[in-house]
């Protein structure tokens, strides 16, 4: 009887060590994300390189002060970002060139990344301004998602667009989702829909979405990908390699 009464009793203190380690757990875990939110919702700060000095970012319920706020989504970016800003930033200046009433800024939001998209995205802004270039830091990796809705809740343009930080989509393809708002914003826009009139009339008068796609894209990913399986099927990969390796010339 003594010998089941310590079992129970051991039993027992293993089922309170359990419960309190759960407790525990269940209380780390809701400060944590308590936490988390806590620096979501913070307001959106970014660091001017000049100065150092934080400045707070504007928000979408202001005036538009843009016509473009390119939003890039970055974590761990740091090898292919500069191929696509400087791409992005190529696009943009020549256009501003040909057109005086073309305005833009390329929002970079880093979304915790741990190597150096921090410093990559920094370099723009010193090379192009904080006008035109600005970076949001998140400081903790809170997904893509978020890191698209802190960059839209902190733009001043009156279109906004995401574009992914890896270049998967040609900065030039802006046009195509352009050209479709401002057709439907023609087809909709009646003169009396502005208190102000015509005159003022800006695009962002009207509530419009543009979604763009790469279906069409696909066939063509496909093609690519059968040649090149049997590109390596037939042995010519070796042939890829030699040209690619540094200093396979000298061997």
């Amino acid at each position: 009887m003594g010998v089941l009464l310590t079992t129970l009793e051991f039993l027992a203190y293993l089922l309170l060590i359990f419960l309190l380690g759960f407790v525990s757990v269940t209380i780390l875990e809701a400060y944590r994300r308590r936490h988390n939110n806590a620096h979501v919702e913070a307001p959106a700060m970014f660091e001017d390189p000049e100065s150092l000095k934080q400045v707070p970012c504007p928000d979408i319920v202001d005036p538009a002060e843009k016509y473009l706020s390119l939003i890039i989504p970055a974590y761990n970016e740091e090898y292919r970002l500069p191929g696509t800003l400087n791409e992005t930033m190529n696009y943009l200046q020549q256009r501003a060139a040909n057109d005086k009433s073309f305005s833009y800024e390329v929002v970079i939001i880093d979304d915790g990344s741990k190597d150096g998209t921090k410093r990559v995205a920094f370099d723009f802004v010193k090379k192009y301004g904080v006008d035109n270039v600005r970076v949001i830091l998140l400081g903790k990796n809170h997904g893509k998602g978020e890191a698209i809705r802190k960059g839209m809740l902190h733009s001043c343009g009156e279109l906004l667009l995401m574009l992914d930080a890896d270049g998967a989509t040609k900065v030039t393809d802006l046009e195509k989702l352009e050209n479709q708002i401002h057709a439907i914003v023609r087809k909709d826009y009646h003169p009396g829909d502005s208190a102000a009139g015509e005159a003022t009339f800006r695009i962002s008068d009207i509530p419009i979405v543009a979604f763009g796609s790469r279906a069409h894209l696909e066939e063509k990913a496909l093609a690519t990908r059968k040649w090149y399986r049997n590109f390596l099927m037939k042995g010519f990969h070796l042939v890829v390699l030699l040209a690619a390796g540094p200093g396979i010339r000298d061997t």
